[in-house]
């Protein structure tokens, strides 16, 4: 992948230029099997990682995208009723690739993993089990580990040139990394170990260790997790003693396969102080990790086409349009209106004269002036684009400090849209955007 300067205007000088982010090599590498999109929540993750895999199967992969969003908004812009556990062709896909969708369902890939490893007899006993399907469908951290579970699971298969992952909305996009090591220390913790001995010690040794282990403990955890749910904790670590090792196993193998020079991480975030805050902490941490990143998509950037008029240059206008005692006009009515020969006589509007008829005095009897019209008409246009240049500044601001603390950091920018993204068009048009190379933000000037 590549990753040059964007190309300066003549005559203006750049300072810290941001390194540009080019899309359709990462997406035409042979090499790069899994693109892996993740951030904080609600900077855009989902239609990122629909408009990458949609622009890499019209390119002449065969993609799969992952997600686990549940507003469901990759299903509806796929034209697809829905999604579940099994990946589904897109149909209206242009080139000669192929495009697939899927939505993670958490409780049915847990199932699916205790199916695989565990004989039939003991997988009924464990999806029966109560505690077992409180923890398959809501355990702190399954819903992240499960999107590794299935990430394994689509690479194994090995049927898809590109497997594009959206990962979890969460407080924090760290949780995608860190699963493994919670739902891990969770199986090694001190009372899934007691509560397994038993088991492992089978026969009277076993009774003589529960009774022994347990009557310390009963007085305690029986109050707080009540008898049954005691017993239902007891079957469920016996049940799933001989699987426990191979969640481990396989969690370790999917980290491994996110550190392998065939998975890019793209960082998505929003040009806004705490999501790029977030950005630039999970950029530190995947190099922590030694983690391939690819680099920063940053959506929904307002620009302008007329960057060239400041803020306070268009406030100023706009008074100046607005102020009805300025001498600086000239020409037509608007110079009579304004001339100190007629201020204060018959001619002018007298001071409190509502705004009604203040359209009319002075102007045409039959209606408002319409050259006063278009001045207020223009006055508002400028507020507006004051506004738009304020906000443009921020975010030109905040970028640049990311950049500046992150040089090495490629960047993507996608224009703020008017609308959601809901059709293979809508996502086309993004998928362009981001392979385009063109910056919406100015560089900062010297």
């Amino acid at each position: 992948m590549s990753a040059d300067k964007a190309p300066a205007q003549e005559g203006t000088r750049r300072l810290s230029p941001v390194r540009v982010l080019d899309v359709d090599p990462l997406l035409d590498d042979p090499g790069i099997r899994i693109v892996v999109c993740c951030g904080s929540g609600g900077v855009g993750k989902t239609t990122t990682a629909a408009a990458l895999g949609l622009r890499a199967a019209e390119r002449g992969r065969k993609v799969v995208v992952l997600t686990i969003d549940p507003a469901r908004r990759l299903a509806q812009s796929m034209g697809i009723d829905s999604l579940d556990n099994t990946p589904r062709r897109v149909k209206g896909v242009e080139g000669d690739g192929e495009l697939h969708a899927m939505m993670l369902d958490m409780k049915r890939t847990f199932d699916e993993v205790v199916e695989a490893h565990a004989d039939a007899e003991r997988a009924a006993t464990i999806l029966s089990n109560p505690f077992y399907q409180s923890l398959s469908a809501g355990f702190a951290g399954t819903q992240e580990y499960m999107a590794m579970e299935k990430l394994g699971q689509l690479r194994a298969r090995d049927e898809w040139d590109l497997i594009v992952v959206d990962t979890p909305p969460s407080r924090s996009a760290l949780d995608f990394l860190d699963a493994p090591k919670r739902l891990g220390s969770f199986l090694d913790g001190r009372l899934i170990r007691l509560l397994t001995a038993p088991a492992k010690l089978g026969g009277r040794a076993g009774m003589k260790f529960l009774n022994v282990g347990m009557s310390m403990m009963t007085g305690t955890i029986g109050k707080l997790l009540g008898g049954q749910l005691l017993k239902d904790v007891q079957t469920f670590v016996a049940a799933m003693d001989t699987t426990f090792g191979g969640f481990r196993t396989r969690a370790d193998a999917t980290y491994k396969l996110l550190q392998a020079p065939g998975t890019s991480f793209l960082v998505v975030a929003a040009p806004e102080r705490d999501a790029l805050r977030e950005a630039a902490y999970f950029v530190e941490r995947l190099a922590a990790e030694e983690m391939p990143l690819a680099g920063l998509v940053l959506n929904r950037v307002h620009g302008s086409g007329a960057a060239q008029l400041s803020a306070e240059r268009a406030l100023a206008a706009a008074e100046n349009l607005e102020e009805t005692r300025i001498v600086d006009q000239d020409g037509g009515k608007a110079g009579l209106r304004n001339s100190p020969d007629t201020y204060g006589s018959s001619e002018a509007t007298a001071p409190g004269t509502p705004a009604a008829d203040r359209d009319t005095a002075g102007g045409s009897p039959t209606g408002p002036d319409p050259e006063r019209s278009a001045d207020q008409l223009t006055a508002g246009l400028l507020r507006l684009h004051a506004d738009r240049m304020h906000v443009l500044s921020r975010e030109q601001r905040t970028r640049d400090r990311f950049a500046s603390l992150h040089p090495e950091v490629a960047v993507a920018e996608v224009a703020a849209l008017p609308g959601d993204v809901h059709d293979l068009a809508g996502l086309r048009d993004i998928g362009n955007r981001l392979a385009a190379n063109r910056p919406e933000l100015p560089e900062a000037e010297a």
